[in-house]
This record gives structure tokens, sequence and C-alpha cells, in this order.
């Protein structure tokens, strides 16, 4: 079969690698229809992250092939919904809603052997991984497949910011970071009750478009301490007592702390590089500091309704469509800011 391989820095490669098979009486294959390409790939491509070579992608959906004979809850013929990390369902960590911290779970690409841009992978602990879109298991319509793509990762990132950070009714609440995630966090915090949200650090005019799309009142196109002060300028000095940071880098953490009021919360779900906290800031302002790494098998449950009946559409984040054979340019037109968020039809 075919599968992304990352190569070296900024180099993906279409590879034929061996074909997804049971390896435990746990694992289903699931062969992909749908696949993203997400800001932390992104990290991987511009060789921040995992070692080349490795296989890459972690947010897919598709169709169950073939399960183990311990299996109960998927069989062959379901669609279903991956979660960017697979877990066992069982442990204590899973149990609390904490998936991602499972005992015997792994990243896709890391500790598994296929990832999420490829043509099927197994997954480990199908009954603790895997969630039917649908009751019986068939297939959604068309229309909703962006937006069911986006419960294996970029959206149940975003709404995590803004479920850890306390957003309460009436909330002004700032968005730090442009992206996907920052997208998707814009629409979690009008979807909890923020009755004004300032998205902070869009320069390109499609972003800032999309960001007023996606539910954000206004746009701040400046960075650093020039987004401090128009913060400040809009609320009349009060400042947000909810930010959430959507980047994961030092300029994006460090403004986000620096517009957030005394006693308020920054929640982060960007994945942190050379980040380094000023904790005096935190102490002196009383400023809680939460967040982290997106359980989302824990969230896909509460969230799958409201894409199914339309009440939500966070596939507007995917921005343009790509097949599998095209990865390599999908991967540079995200790095160079042509696309937001590629996505992927594999089959």
């Amino acid at each position: 079969m075919k599968a992304t391989v990352y190569t070296g820095e900024r180099s993906v490669e279409l590879e034929e690698v061996p074909n997804a098979a049971i390896a435990e009486c746990s694992d289903a294959v699931v062969d992909i229809e749908y696949a993203g390409v997400c800001g932390s790939d992104l990290w991987t491509y511009r060789g921040q992250g995992a070692a080349a070579p490795s296989r890459i992608g972690h947010e897919f959906v598709g169709t169950v092939r073939e399960v183990g004979s311990e299996v109960s809850t998927v069989k062959p013929g379901d669609w279903v919904i991956v979660p960017f990390r697979y877990s066992d369902g069982t442990c204590r960590y899973c149990q609390k809603g904490l998936e991602t911290s499972c005992i015997h779970g792994g990243f896709w690409g890391r500790e598994s052997v296929d990832a999420g841009q490829g043509e099927a992978a197994c997954v480990p602990y199908a009954d603790g991984t895997l969630i039917k879109a649908l009751p019986d298991g068939s297939r959604p319509d068309e229309s909703l497949m962006a937006s069911l793509l986006t419960l294996t990762d970029v959206f149940t990132t975003g709404y995590h910011a803004a479920t850890c950070s306390g957003i309460r009714s009436g909330d002004t609440v700032v968005v730090v970071g442009d992206g996907a995630v920052g997208l998707c966090a814009i629409m979690a915090a009008r979807l909890l009750g923020a009755s004004r949200i300032i998205n902070a650090g869009s320069r390109h005019e499609d972003r800032q478009l999309l960001a007023k799309a996606c539910g954000a009142d206004d746009v701040i196109s400046v960075r650093g301490d020039d987004a401090v002060k128009a913060v400040e300028t809009l609320t009349s000095g009060t400042m947000p007592d909810v930010v959430l940071e959507c980047v994961g880098s030092a300029q994006s953490f460090s403004t986000a702390i620096s517009m957030c009021a005394p006693g308020g919360s920054v929640s982060y779900v960007g994945l942190p590089h050379g980040v380094d906290i000023d904790v005096k800031s935190l102490f002196y302002k009383n400023i809680t500091v939460t967040g982290g790494m997106s359980p989302a098998h824990h969230y896909i449950a509460k969230l799958l309704p409201k894409i199914l009946d339309g009440s939500i559409n966070p596939g507007l984040v995917y921005t343009k469509e790509y097949r599998l054979d095209d990865i390599a340019t999908a991967y540079d037109d995200m790095d160079n800011r042509r696309t937001i968020k590629p996505l992927i039809k594999v089959s």
C-alpha cells in the first residue's frame, strides 16, 4: 500500500510500504478515506519533530476492513472516526477522560507501525479507540466528511482550549493564532457562550475572513506588544479574563500572558516550542495556566451530534482538497501559507 513518509527537512514522499494488517487480537484495520495535515505535522516537516524516516499523519477517518478476534464494538464495513492517539479505553486515565495519557496508548507513526496519511492503518485497541459516526456504523453524508474529520484532532483541540479555560456566558475571549486550531477555538468559544471574541495575530486576509466566519467579532493583525495594546484598546483597558493560546511559539505564549487580566486564565493547546514562561508575571497577576494536549476521544461523543445536525461546521478550516498522490504539494502549500489546512482525499 501507499503511505506518506517524512524523509527529511521539508520533504515528504508517498512510498510503498507493507500492507496494514492485524497484529494483535485487539486490532482493527481501517481503510482511510480522508486525512488531514496538522500544524504539528508541520513542526516535523520543518525538522523540529520526529526523526526521519518516519510515517506521518494523525487525522483520519474511514471504513473498517478487518477486526481482530477480541474486537466487539466495531465490525467490517463500519465507518469510523480515529482520534489522533490510540487508547485502550480501560486504564485509569481513559476512565477519567484523559485518553491522551493512556498507559498503553500511543501516537500514529511513532508508537505505531502505521500512520494517518496513507491508504490504510492498523489500529491498536480498536474497542478503545475507534468511534462510529452513526450508531449503525453506516457512512455519513459526504457533505459532513470534512467536519467529522476535525473531530480526530483540530476541532477537539480548539474545544479543549475553550473548555479548560472556564469560559462563562458573556465572557470576552481572545484567541491567539490564526491557524486551523485557532479558528476552531473561536468556534468553540462561541459554542460555550462567549459574547465577544477577538482573534489576535492574523496577517492574512483569507484567515481574517475565515476567523469572522467562525465567530470572531474583531481581528487584530498585529502581534506581540502591539497586539496587547490593541486588545487593551478594544476592551477599554479591562483586558480579557480568558485567552486561548493556539500557536505554541515563545512569542504567542508571552503575548497571551501579557494580555490576560489579573485573575484570568490562559489556556494553551499550541504544541510548545521554545516557550519560557514568565512565572513571576503569573504570580503577581494570579493568572491560571491550563490546557495541554486534547483528549480528543473524550470530546467526540458530545460534539458529534452538533456536526450531524448541522449546528456547527468546523470543516471550514480545511481550505483546499488534495489527492494522496499530491501530499508533497499539500505540505508545501500549508508551509508557505497558500492554504490554511489541507484535506487529503485518499479513496
